[in-house]
């Protein structure tokens, strides 16, 4: 365990200065806690669950998050100091089910899944893309560099002045929300919990249309390669696409309904003050899922102008046979009449027979290609 001390963002340091106390703990499980007021902000890294009521019992908005669910009696012990019921627990140890939310007498829970995107190229990818529109000009992958898509469960319970995080995966898109507050910029530190949990909500969008861009690359490069390619690898590679975002459809679908009811009022969800900012999230989840059906309609499309060149070439080659075919049966009707070798069958006599045969069978054999190159046969 590490030597930790932790200092209160409130005595000895000027108003706005951020704070970071103590080192990231080595193991299977990685806590944090934020702790900020309207004038300082500090993080911390406590070494186990029990500081943990230490350094949020100060009265100022406290922001828990941990990474890794293998250590479940450290779940559970931070679950009942701030009486977190047993059925969440479970919820939150569940990675499988789909979002979900819920309200309790003293909080509220919201379940969803996240995109982590691992790209070959992370920094140059789409991150500049605006919400709800394609970017005109994408940087191009190789086929080689393909993108790395994790799938993460979010739980969030929000108590009081205190949100809590459970993430199943280390890393997140939470980054820049924790920047924000340490360096007091925007106005999450005066807007409370539930703000804090609307921007973490617009964040987990944010990367779906960041892992949607980066499969629209994906996807312009099989556009190219369906007319180039013809290995059973690259149908496999179109099937997995659409597979995956099927799957990234099946995370947005329930939280779609999630925000649906909380910005029309019918799940307490978030303070009624942010109702504008749950219809804005709706509206731009719906634009993602606009986006992910198009994406599947276009690997449809894709894969018919695949079957459609695989279809011309062995047109192709079918009709190349025919021709080879049909200029070969007057050719072999001929040999066999002077194969049968019949006793009164004069030219077989004939001095000149055989070159006047093979002279014929020439002939013919190239009138016919004549002909068909004039009916642009080939």
């Amino acid at each position: 365990m590490h030597s930790l001390r932790f200092n209160r963002p409130s005595v000895g340091l000027p108003p706005g200065t951020p704070v970071y106390v103590g080192d990231r703990p080595a193991g299977d499980m990685e806590l944090s806690v934020l702790v900020y007021g309207a004038d300082a902000a500090a993080m911390h890294h406590p070494a186990s669950v029990d500081e943990v009521p230490q350094i949020t019992g100060t009265g100022q908005f406290s922001w828990i998050n941990i990474n890794g669910l293998k250590d479940i009696d450290s779940i559970k012990h931070l679950a009942a100091a701030y009486r977190i019921h047993p059925l969440t627990v479970e919820d939150i140890l569940n990675t499988e089910q789909p979002p979900k939310a819920e309200t309790f007498d003293h909080y509220r829970f919201i379940s969803l899944k996240s995109i982590q995107l691992q790209p070959h190229n992370h920094d140059e990818a789409g991150r500049s893309a605006q919400r709800g529109k394609k970017t005109t000009s994408r940087q191009k992958q190789k086929p080689d560099e393909k993108n790395i898509f994790l799938f993460d469960q979010i739980s969030v319970i929000i108590t009081g002045q205190t949100l809590i995080t459970f993430q199943e995966i280390p890393g997140d898109s939470f980054g820049n929300i924790r920047k924000r507050i340490l360096e007091n910029i925007g106005h999450i530190r005066g807007m409370g919990m539930d703000y804090l949990a609307y921007s973490i909500l617009d964040a987990v969008i944010d990367e779906y249309y960041l892992a949607l861009v980066s499969l629209e690359n994906e996807i312009e490069q099989f556009e190219d390669r369906a007319v180039e390619t013809a290995d059973s690898a690259f149908t496999m590679e179109i099937q997995g696409t659409k597979k995956l975002l099927l799957k990234i459809k099946r995370a947005m679908l329930p939280l779609r309904d999630i925000l649906g009811a909380a910005s029309r009022g019918e799940q307490p969800l978030l303070d009624g003050e942010l109702k504008p900012f749950l219809q804005d999230l709706r509206e731009n989840l719906n634009n993602a899922i606009d986006t992910v059906e198009s994406n599947r309609e276009w690997l449809v499309n894709i894969m018919d102008v695949k079957l459609s060149v695989l279809s011309h070439q062995m047109n192709k080659v079918m009709k190349t046979l025919a021709i080879i075919s049909t200029i070969f049966i007057p050719l072999t009707f001929i040999a066999g009449v002077y194969g049968m070798n019949f006793e009164h069958m004069p030219e077989l006599a004939w001095r000149w027979g055989y070159p006047v045969v093979l002279g014929g069978m020439a002939a013919i054999a190239l009138v016919m290609m004549l002909l068909f190159k004039r009916r642009r046969w080939f």
